[in-house]
């Protein structure tokens, strides 16, 4: 006897003001009586624990309690009796109902330290003289289009320079005395669904160059009284040049956002967000 949840989408997107959908799956040799069969959805904000040593931010495990986005049961069907084989059973939930606020319906992330998951369970009730079936499956929810029409992405570039000057790490004697100067101009302010795009160009360089390479950022932060711990990890890499490159020629700066790693700046009570490159 086993029960499965199967969603309409394969690769399970939904928006906040649309309908999760899909199909329970029991799969049953004989006939069973139950006593409802229903479906929770949950959506929250919560710290994660690692394995390995502890981070600064899981030092406040337990402190900061999870914030819940959506928690509501919905009865799919009254006691009855399914037959034996292979029932499908649809269902249709929309997610955010017209009374909820949009803007707490942050989207699907993974991080380091916080998470941010929506899960839909199915749980099939038999009584106290039989074992519950139960089946959990996660859906990951994105930002509505028309939200983002309403505000539109400013176009603007964010100009930046790196020189000898800028750099806080030990250089080489030869970049010292002859320096290095790169220049150049990036969007900060970007959809998920969108590239990070800019350019760049290497003005000066004393020393040649083996490759050129942009990180991207994650920066989880949890607000715990007068206190901000933030813990900083590096989620991509991406090569914009390799070998050495010829100088003042304008290279493109063109990197895809890993999806479940990746989330619009969110300030969701005592957690925050946000990405830099």
């Amino acid at each position: 006897m086993a029960v499965e949840i199967r969603l309409s989408r394969t690769n399970r997107i939904y928006r906040p003001s649309e309908h999760l959908q899909g199909q329970i799956i029991v799969n049953s040799r004989s006939s069973i009586s139950h006593y409802g069969i229903s479906l929770l959805l949950n959506g929250s904000v919560n710290l994660q624990v690692r394995g390995g040593s502890a981070g600064v931010i899981e030092s406040v495990y337990g402190v900061i309690k999870p914030l819940s986005i959506v928690n509501r049961s919905i009865e799919v069907r009254p006691s009855g009796k399914l037959p034996s084989g292979t029932t499908e059973i649809p269902f249709s939930v929309i997610l955010r109902q017209p009374s909820e606020n949009l803007g707490k319906f942050y989207e699907t992330f993974h991080g380091t330290d916080i998470n941010i998951q929506y899960l839909v369970t199915v749980g099939i009730s038999r009584g106290y003289l039989h074992k519950s079936l139960s089946a959990t499956i996660e859906f990951i929810v994105e930002s509505d289009t028309a939200d983002f029409l309403e505000r539109p992405l400013s176009s603007e570039m964010v100009i930046f320079y790196i020189t000898q000057d800028t750099q806080r790490h030990p250089l080489l004697p030869e970049l010292k005395s002859g320096g290095f100067r790169v220049t150049g101009k990036m969007a900060t302010l970007c959809s998920l669904s969108d590239p990070i795009t800019g350019e760049l160009t290497v003005e000066a360089s004393a020393v040649p160059i083996s490759s050129i390479d942009i990180h991207l950022c994650r920066v989880e932060s949890v607000i715990l009284g007068e206190r901000i711990i933030t813990e900083t990890s590096v989620i991509q890499t991406t090569q914009i040049a390799d070998g050495d490159v010829c100088r003042n020629i304008t290279l493109p700066i063109y990197a895809i956002l890993p999806r479940l790693l990746t989330c619009p700046t969110v300030f969701a009570g005592a957690i925050k967000v946000t990405s830099q490159d």
